[in-house]
């Protein structure tokens, strides 16, 4: 049996519309013996029941008052404040007195706010969603986060058969990631300055064999290497890592998101991509990998403006398009402006034989001019002391993987125990 969560379990519900479904929750978790902290962030009609923490705090915490937010008669502008105030509150609910974790149900609108203050708290902190949206798209209320989201099957109408048990499996959840918790850190020993430093390194299925390498060669020099897949939500939540000062270096391999938030693609990380490391002053060694192609959806999703493209069907629902010469150059461009201005110390290798698997002889993306100049834009925009490094050789290679390790361990501060600064 797991131990009791140290710290409550918030419960965030809008009492007004959904009230019968959180008092439910609460007895399911005080049954348990948990410690039950419960949040209210409707703003229609009166409570069922008298919540922890009331709305008219939230709203406060959203520099507003409920009043105002009723009076408008905005329903949309009361959720926003609402989400805002909870995010606030959460925060400096931290700060105070730590939460055991925060389980939460609701449709469009108590999504909406209570993954935006789930969003707030630590990767971790065990966070469950119920939500009548968790079958679709949750990329808008997940983010780069750990939120549990759990459909709920049927709306939220009250209690009956369904969402008894549905309910009932989201609170067993949250005492088990809350109790699982609360073990971890009960048994984990004081010994920060022994644990292996913590990097982040960036992959695609084009670079896996270089990325794979990369993490066997770290590993065995003390590290741990989390890797995250470039699909857009993968770069930001590892430069999210790197803000919140998990990270302590970065390899940057596979920068393909910069294509595709330059020409259009669907994997955009959004135009601050590779810029946390620099920020925070992380060292980082960075590629282009797989800057060779922009990514889409099944072929028919693709955009009628780029008809007479090269393309590549990678699977039935994902579509890859070659980049041109012009595209690389200003991929080139934006690359070296981001590097110029990071604060910590930079090294970028080029593989100068191809920039992913079918960025080779015989392969469909093979484009040495393109490539070509993608190099040469790096090689005129970056300036010193940032170093650019060019290895004969494609970016599968061993020996490339070998270069972007030993250029890495030149470059970082922070060595596990045992290897030499």
């Amino acid at each position: 049996m797991n131990p009791k969560p140290q710290g409550p379990i918030v419960l965030i519900g809008t009492l007004d519309t959904k009230g019968e479904e959180i008092s439910y929750l609460k007895e399911q978790l005080a049954a348990a013996e948990a410690q039950v902290l419960v949040v209210d962030v409707g703003v229609l009609g009166a409570p069922a029941f008298q919540p922890d923490v009331s709305r008219a705090e939230i709203a406060s915490c959203a520099g507003t008052s409920l009043e105002q937010l009723t009076g408008s008669g905005d329903r949309g502008a009361a959720v926003a404040a609402m989400a805002r105030g909870l995010q606030a509150w959460m925060r400096q609910r931290q700060l105070e007195h730590p939460v055991a974790g925060v389980l939460s149900i609701g449709g469009s609108a108590g999504t909406t706010i209570a993954t935006a203050a789930m969003r707030e708290l630590a990767v971790g902190v065990p966070k469950v969603m119920v939500s009548t949206l968790a079958s679709g798209n949750t990329r808008p209320y997940v983010g780069t986060s750990d939120i549990c989201m759990m459909y709920s099957v049927a709306d939220f109408t009250g209690l009956n058969r369904l969402t008894r048990v549905i309910l009932g499996n989201a609170a067993q959840a949250i005492l088990g990631m809350s109790g699982s918790l609360a073990a971890r850190q009960a048994d984990l020993p004081e010994r920060l300055g022994g644990e292996r430093p913590l990097l982040a390194a960036t992959m695609f299925g084009v670079t896996t064999p270089c990325v794979n390498r990369v993490k066997q060669l770290l590993e065995a020099e003390g590290f741990e290497l989390l890797v995250f897949h470039a699909t857009g939500t993968g770069g930001q939540a590892m430069e999210q890592l790197v803000r919140d000062g998990y990270i302590e270096g970065v390899l940057d391999v596979t920068t393909t998101e910069l294509a595709d938030e330059l020409v259009g693609g669907v994997l955009s990380a959004g135009p601050d991509r590779m810029q946390a490391a620099g920020a925070m002053g992380v060292p980082q060694v960075i590629s282009v990998g797989a800057l060779d192609m922009v990514n889409f959806g099944p072929r028919e999703s693709v955009p009628d403006r780029f008809l007479g493209r090269t393309f590549y069907q990678h699977n039935p629902t994902v579509t890859l398009m070659r980049t041109t010469p012009e595209e690389n150059a200003q991929l080139g461009r934006i690359i070296a402006q981001k590097v110029n201005a990071a604060q910590g110390n930079v090294r970028i290798v080029l593989p100068l034989k191809g920039v992913s698997a079918i960025d080779a002889p015989g392969q469909p993306f093979y484009d040495p001019e393109a490539d070509r100049v993608l190099f040469e834009a790096i090689r005129r925009g970056v300036h010193a002391p940032v170093k650019v490094v060019e290895v004969d050789a494609h970016i599968n290679d061993p020996v490339f993987a070998s270069r972007l390790v030993a250029e890495f361990l030149e470059i970082t501060t922070r060595k596990p125990h045992g290897v030499n600064t």
